[in-house]
């Protein structure tokens, strides 16, 4: 299962005005791990940034204006995220920017729907904890995630937090505090601690024939002195 999770920076907060994506930020997540294989660019908006962005996320006219335009990256954008799962907090507010720099493009490729499926981790937060703030901010607070590195937004840093929080939201672990085999604590950029990622799969121990036997043997004297024994039920034992 592959999955992205994404985060856009903008010059402003509404597509309606004209404005446009300025940073995209992708953590690539497969069979819950985290891989390293992550998609980060600055744009040229071709257009300026309202102050008001510039004091969420600052970055500056100055800085992208040797950046490449939308149209020079959209086929490595799109060929990044095609037949991905996109992960993102307040997905309509990017995949509308996405779609609006995809409908500018001259061959006018699709939306984002045709490459790539979404889920909305602001939706699965409000189902989760209704009446709550769930920002960013404060679910990192109410899972523990360390955030304390975000003095300004950023496209990458917030995918990077956004990763570790969905994992964590929905049952995964990503902070253990063990030490890598040289004595290291495997601490990334953002505070949290992971283990390494070439390290040895977790070894299968099976039942022994006895052991099997000896468990039948219980959940019949379960179901002996109760008349009813759910295990017998609902599993089978291979």
């Amino acid at each position: 299962m592959r999955q992205l999770v994404l985060d856009t920076e903008t010059t402003g907060l509404e597509v309606t005005q004209g404005h446009r994506i300025i940073e995209i930020g992708c953590v690539e997540v497969i069979n819950r791990r985290l891989t390293g294989n992550n998609y980060h660019v600055y744009i040229n908006p071709d257009r300026e940034v309202d102050p008001g962005a510039y004091e969420v996320h600052g970055i500056s006219d100055d800085f992208l204006v040797d950046k490449p335009l939308f149209q020079e990256l959209a086929e490595e954008f799109l060929n990044y995220i095609r037949g991905a799962e996109l992960i993102i907090h307040n997905a309509p507010f990017d995949v509308g920017f996405i779609d609006m720099e995809l409908a500018l493009l001259p061959d006018k490729p699709g939306k984002t729907e045709d490459f790539c499926s979404v889920t909305d981790t602001l939706v699965m937060a409000r189902k989760r904890h209704p009446g709550q703030r769930n920002n960013l901010d404060a679910l990192c607070k109410r899972y523990g995630v360390n955030n304390s590195q975000r003095d300004l937004h950023g496209a990458l840093l917030d995918a990077e937090i956004l990763a570790d929080l969905y994992l964590v939201m929905t049952g995964g672990q990503t902070s253990l505090l063990l030490n890598d085999e040289d004595g290291s604590t495997g601490t990334n950029a953002s505070g949290i601690r992971r283990l390494p990622t070439d390290r040895r799969p977790l070894p299968v121990i099976r039942a022994t024939t006895e052991e099997l036997s000896a468990h039948q043997a219980r959940l019949k004297a379960i179901e002996e002195s109760a008349g009813i024994c759910i295990w017998n039920k609902t599993t089978q034992i291979n």
